[in-house]
């Protein structure tokens, strides 16, 4: 899933390309080379995903400010 824009990718297409690659490599039997090439993958879909958080979380947090609310919104991540 290399594009030339990353932040393009719809978060859903991100997430989903991101728990491939962690399934390939928990399996334990990709070469080293294959391994480093996905774990660079893993990397940049991982900040194409926070971004795209941070960026939802900006937009809320005005939406809300508009209406007159004054606590931040915080996006609550999985643990």
């Amino acid at each position: 899933m290399t594009t030339d824009n990353e932040n393009e990718v719809p978060f859903e297409d991100a997430m989903l390309e991101l728990e491939k690659i962690v399934e390939k490599l928990e399996k334990g039997d990709v070469p080293l080379e294959k391994a480093i090439t996905y774990y660079q993958e893993g990397m940049k879909l991982s900040k194409v995903c926070s971004d795209k958080l941070v960026n939802v979380q900006d937009k809320m947090t005005k939406i809300m400010n508009e209406q007159g609310e004054t606590v931040p919104f915080d996006i609550q991540e999985e643990e």
